[in-house]
C-alpha cells in the first residue's frame, strides 16, 4: 500500500459524516468529564474520570493525526487557524504537567477542548468567522455606544449623586448603573428613586433605553446578520465551483456584468 492510497483512505475517514459525529460526541463527553471534576465525588470515581480523560486525550491525538495524514496538501494544514488551535490543545493535553507548576494551565487547556466543537462543526465555524469579520464594523457602533454611555453617566453622576452615591457616586459607577438599566435589571427601582426628587427624570432613562437597547443593539444584530449572509453566499459560490456547477469563467463573467451594471447606474 503506497502513500497515496494511505492518504486517500485517511481522507475518506476524516470526510465521513459518521466519523465527524463520533468526534462531536467525544467532545461533548469530554465536556461532561470536565464538569464532573467540579463535584465532590469519591476517590474511586475520580480515578475513573482521570482514566477517561486520558482516553479522550489519546482519541483527540489519533483524530488529529488522521486529519493531518488525510490532508492532500500538508503544507497548508497549519495555515488554517483552527488546525493550529486543535494541535495546540492536543499537544498541551498530551504533555504530563499534572504535578508541576503548569498544572493549572493544563486544566485550562482541557476546558478549552470544548471549543474544538467549533472547528469540527462547519455551521459553528461559519458563525464565529462571521462574528470576527463583523468586528471592524461593530467597533464603530460600540464606540458610539460608549460615547452615549459616557454622556448619560456624566449627567447621572451630576444630578443623582446626592440621591444614591452607591449608584451614581462617580462616572465609572454611573456607567455600571446604566448598564444595569440597559439590561432591564431592576431598572425601575433606579428610576423611581430619582423620580422622587426629579419627577421628570424618567425622560433620562427612557431616552437612554431607546438609544442603547432598541437602537444600537439592533444595529449590532443587523451588522452580524448581514456579514453572515455574505459568508453564506461566499460558501455557496465556493461549493458550486468545487462541485462543477459553476466555472471560474462564468463567475468572472458575472462579476464583469455586475461591474458594468454599477457603472451604468452611476
Amino acid at each position: 500500500m503506497n502513500i497515496t492510497t494511505i492518504q486517500s483512505n485517511f481522507f475518506k475517514i476524516r470526510s465521513n459524516k459518521a466519523f465527524e459525529l463520533f468526534v462531536v460526541a467525544v467532545i461533548l463527553f469530554s465536556a461532561l468529564v470536565i464538569g464532573a471534576k467540579t463535584y465532590d465525588i469519591p476517590a474511586h470515581v475520580l480515578s475513573i474520570i482521570v482514566w477517561l480523560d486520558r482516553a479522550i486525550t489519546a482519541f483527540f491525538f489519533i483524530e488529529l493525526s488522521i486529519r493531518f495524514i488525510g490532508e492532500p496538501n500538508k503544507r497548508t494544514f497549519f495555515k488554517n487557524p483552527w488546525n493550529v488551535f486543535d494541535t495546540l490543545i492536543v499537544v498541551v493535553s498530551v504533555i504530563p504537567i499534572q504535578d508541576s507548576e503548569m498544572a493549572l494551565i493544563g486544566r485550562l487547556i482541557r476546558i478549552f477542548r470544548v471549543l474544538r466543537m467549533v472547528s469540527i462543526v462547519p455551521e459553528l465555524r461559519l458563525l464565529l468567522n462571521s462574528l470576527i469579520k463583523a468586528l471592524p464594523q461593530l467597533g464603530y457602533v460600540i464606540l458610539l455606544m460608549f460615547i452615549i454611555f459616557y454622556i448619560y453617566a456624566a449627567i447621572g453622576s451630576s444630578f443623582f449623586v446626592e440621591i444614591n452615591p452607591v449608584l451614581w457616586g462617580d462616572i465609572s459607577i454611573a456607567m455600571l448603573t446604566l448598564f444595569r438599566v440597559m439590561t432591564f435589571e431592576d431598572w425601575t427601582d433606579v428610576m423611581y428613586e430619582t423620580m422622587e426628587i426629579y419627577p421628570f427624570s424618567w425622560i433620562f432613562y427612557l431616552t437612554f433605553i431607546f438609544l442603547t437597547t432598541f437602537a444600537f443593539l439592533n444595529m449590532v444584530i443587523g451588522i452580524v446578520v448581514n456579514v453572515m449572509e455574505n459568508e453564506h453566499a461566499e460558501e455557496a459560490k465556493e461549493k458550486a465551483i468545487a462541485d462543477g456547477d459553476i466555472t471560474i469563467e462564468d463567475l468572472s463573467r458575472q462579476i464583469a456584468e455586475l461591474k458594468q451594471l454599477i457603472e451604468q447606474r452611476k
